[in-house]
């Protein structure tokens, strides 16, 4: 197992000037077809002074402070997008958005269509096809509109997923994906939860949506990408690995999972990626859900009580460090790495 701190000597720990203010605004990109509206928010650097408002807080999750529709900070930036696990939403990374505008970064998350907590529509959740694409949208919304949110560095554009965020975040940068591979590989490792996921969503039930899943996806304006405790990599193929020169920053919580096993998910994928771009951190207390907001007192029994079982996603390690502390760890590591790529 590698080490955090060893990690960090490789990466290093460069990080852009911290900006005081942060501004927040939300909108819809529209579908010429009307088939997939997808919700996006953006955080970016403001020098706005007025009072900021809570966004991503909720019963359960603690939010990060943002002044709304501010105008943006001067300068170019460098251009982030986020992808949310299976379920999930953009509120789950709100801790990494905020962080990273705080340190110059443009950040926009989506909702993607069918896979959020919010739009679990079957025919949506399908065409997991979609998700690099739905990322690919807002980099053309934010690049668009400079006088919103910011200008965009040239050649600074990065991609950070968590769970099947990750797989989404290695498809835009060139990983190819063979539904058949991932189908075999499942009847071996039946328990882990891609396939779970994978058999739920079923994105491979004809000849047609067979083809787009396993179809270039990538986007070549996406300059690095960062995995989050990924989940389905074992359904990409070696070769695609083996040729993706995108810097890649694969991080894995290292409790020990039966679902997600760092080491046939997360550092399986790093064995197969191109030593010279990559870098892998396996972080011994992070559980899965460590990537996810921290929770709120109270979550969990309030989590319980709707569904029991949901009180998982505020759990970390046991006897380890508090979600908190792991995550001002992560995001020093993404800067960090960032601004080495």
């Amino acid at each position: 197992m590698k080490t955090a701190l060893c990690a960090l000597l490789l990466i290093g720990l460069t990080t852009n000037a911290l900006a005081d203010s942060v501004g927040f605004q939300s909108s819809t990109l529209p579908d010429p077809q009307n088939e997939r509206p997808v919700q996006m928010v953006v955080w970016y650097p403001t020098a706005s002074t007025v009072t900021p408002q809570l966004f991503g807080d909720n019963p359960v999750f603690v939010g990060a402070l943002a002044v709304p529709n501010a105008p943006p900070a001067a300068g170019e930036h460098p251009l982030v997008v986020i992808s949310h696990g299976f379920g999930g939403n953009w509120i789950n990374q709100t801790w990494l958005a905020s962080a990273l505008a705080h340190r110059g970064y443009i950040v926009a998350a989506v909702n993607h269509p069918g896979t959020t907590s919010r739009d679990r529509n079957p025919q949506a959740a399908a065409q997991l096809w979609q998700r690099p694409a739905d990322l690919s949208r807002a980099i053309d919304a934010v690049t668009a509109q400079p006088e919103r949110f910011g200008v965009v560095a040239k050649n600074r554009i990065a991609a950070v997923g968590h769970s099947l965020g990750g797989w989404t975040v290695l498809e835009i940068a060139g990983a190819r994906f063979d539904p058949d591979r991932f189908a075999k590989d499942c009847k071996v490792h039946a328990k882990l939860a891609g396939c779970t996921v994978y058999q739920q969503m079923n994105p491979a039930s004809t000849p047609e949506s067979k083809a787009r899943l396993a179809a270039d996806l990538r986007d070549k304006r996406v300059t690095a990408v960062v995995s989050l405790d990924l989940g389905l990599s074992r359904g990409m193929t070696d070769e695609s690995l083996a040729k993706l020169l995108v810097p890649t920053l694969v991080i894995a919580a290292g409790v020990p999972s039966e679902e997600l096993p760092a080491q046939l998910e997360s550092a399986d994928l790093a064995k197969r990626l191109p030593q010279t771009s990559k870098r892998y951190v396996e972080i011994s207390d992070a559980s899965h859900f460590s990537f996810m907001a921290v929770c709120k007192p109270g979550a969990v029994a309030m989590l319980e009580e709707a569904v029991p079982g949901d009180g998982i996603i505020c759990e970390d390690g046991e006897g380890g460090r508090s979600r908190g502390v792991i995550q001002e760890q992560v995001i020093s590591m993404i800067d960090g790495f960032l601004e080495r790529s």
